[in-house]
């Protein structure tokens, strides 16, 4: 079977306050990007689409492709305006694959493990979509602020990525979305939950798959590449 990961790295990360995208920010002297883009190149999959913003395609195959000799990567592909459109952008350059996993670029810790673990949930179950059990208690709130209710901590998951589904299915989901026109698809689960009325299976991720939107998120990451390095 054939596997593709699409790296998106579209986004503007204005979370970050900062003049520099976050996916190009430095992070143990590499861009955040990077560090997602090479546990891809030395995992089973078969082939790495990177998608960028739209300006951005030209600068990447230059400072990434060639100065960090990422030879998975086949394509570089100008993004949407919006995660779901450039996750759309991605599908369409992958032919001819089986298994597609989808990665934020900004989560720089993903693992071999983790990868392997959901592909192969999705070969078996026809999902499999890298989350965690929250640790906090969840308050679900109205407009005004005020908390309705309590879910219990039992059946509440933080979601991660990759999130991994056969070709078909999932490329079908998303231009059942586009169709439709419906918006604000925060991750690929959710276009499948939408697109098949169907539940996606969830597999372990890691608490140190984190997504870098804010400071204080690079802060963590710093640590936690510190700590991976006394670990190695």
């Amino acid at each position: 079977m054939k596997y593709t990961a699409i790296v998106l790295a579209a986004g503007k990360g204005s979370r970050m306050n900062s003049s520099v995208p976050k996916q190009y920010m430095d992070l143990d002297g590499y861009p955040l990007i990077y560090h997602a883009l090479q546990v891809f190149e030395h995992s089973c999959v078969d082939e790495i689409i990177l998608v960028t913003g739209p300006d951005d395609t030209e600068y990447c195959r230059k400072n990434f492709l060639e100065q960090y000799h990422l030879k998975k990567v086949t394509k570089v592909v100008p993004g949407g305006a919006e995660r779901y459109l450039s996750v759309y952008q991605g599908l369409l350059a992958a032919k001819d694959t089986d298994i597609v996993l989808i990665h934020d670029g900004a989560r720089p810790f993903v693992t071999d493990a983790i990868i392997k673990r959901t592909i192969d949930a999705a070969k078996q179950y026809g999902s499999g979509v890298a989350a965690m059990p929250v640790k906090d208690t969840i308050k679900i709130v109205d407009e005004q602020q005020f908390s309705v209710e309590t879910p219990s901590r039992d059946h509440v998951w933080m979601m991660q990525t990759p999130q991994t589904f056969p070709y078909g299915s999932i490329r079908s989901a998303y231009e059942q979305i586009i169709s439709r026109n419906i918006q604000n698809i925060t991750d690929d689960a959710m276009a499948m939950e939408l697109a098949f009325q169907k539940p996606v299976k969830l597999v372990a991720g890691s608490y140190r798959n984190i997504k870098v939107t804010t400071p204080e998120d690079m802060e963590i990451a710093s640590i936690f590449m510190k700590h991976c390095k006394n670990e190695a």
